[in-house]
């Protein structure tokens, strides 16, 4: 079973850009399906991106066009790429793996998004 720890979140301007990464421990992170999710303050957690084993790749409406995940098997890593970034994007971010009847999450990392 992986273990998963997230950096490169902070505070960015509207309209900026921000990377996140998620770096994976373990040997199986390849047969594993990423996800990155967010929580703000008051709302529930949702779905941001997700990549699977077989680098399909999906988006939630809000980020389609601005947020691109991806992942380096060999680097045992996903990157969350964030454009055009929006206040309404403020929240944690964490980062999720998914294989059969596991589920492993991130600590999470902060992104801000104001002026």
């Amino acid at each position: 079973q992986v273990q998963l720890v997230e950096s490169g979140g902070g505070l960015v301007q509207p309209g900026g850009s921000l990377r996140l990464s998620c770096a994976a421990s373990g040997s199986t992170f390849s047969a594993y399906s990423m996800n990155w999710y967010r929580q703000a303050p008051g709302k529930q957690r949702e779905l941001v991106a997700t990549i699977t084993s077989g680098l399909s790749t999906n988006y939630a409406d809000f980020v389609k066009g601005r947020f691109t995940i991806s992942r380096d098997n060999a680097k045992k890593t996903v990157y969350l790429q964030m454009n055009s970034l929006k206040p309404e994007d403020t929240a944690v971010y964490y980062c999720n793996g998914k294989r059969l009847v596991y589920s492993v999450w991130g600590q999470g990392t902060q992104v801000t998004v104001s002026s």
